[in-house]
């Protein structure tokens, strides 16, 4: 499960200390945002993972460009990686979310049945 970053300050401290992170960028208004969020929750494990609500954190979309929520961005090394942003109109998939990962080395493995 992901951790709430409720601030720019810790979300800027985060991304400053070089770390590996993987951020979902949502809106409580948005209904795309609502749905993809159980689909961010279920593959994006770990301590590195985290969630930021703009309408709380409403600089993040200007500092980090977003456009379109939900957009999910990989930071490594302090710097933007990757980053995965909706389409208008549609959001974001599970898919495209895997694809994503798999690129970045965080893919859950599947377990054995």
């Amino acid at each position: 499960m992901s951790s709430l970053i409720e601030d720019e300050k810790r979300l800027s401290g985060l991304i400053a200390s070089g770390e590996d992170a993987l951020v979902l960028f949502y809106a409580s208004w948005c209904g795309f945002s609502r749905s993809f969020l159980p689909v961010f929750e279920k593959h994006a494990c770990g301590p590195n993972c985290f969630r930021v609500q703009t309408d709380q954190v409403e600089s993040a979309e200007d500092i980090y460009s977003i456009d379109y929520v939900p957009t999910v961005i990989f930071f490594s090394k302090g710097k933007v990686h990757t980053r995965l942003d909706a389409i208008p109109g549609a959001g974001l998939t599970e898919e495209k979310l895997l694809l994503m990962l798999g690129g970045c080395g965080l893919k859950k493995e599947e377990k054995n049945k």
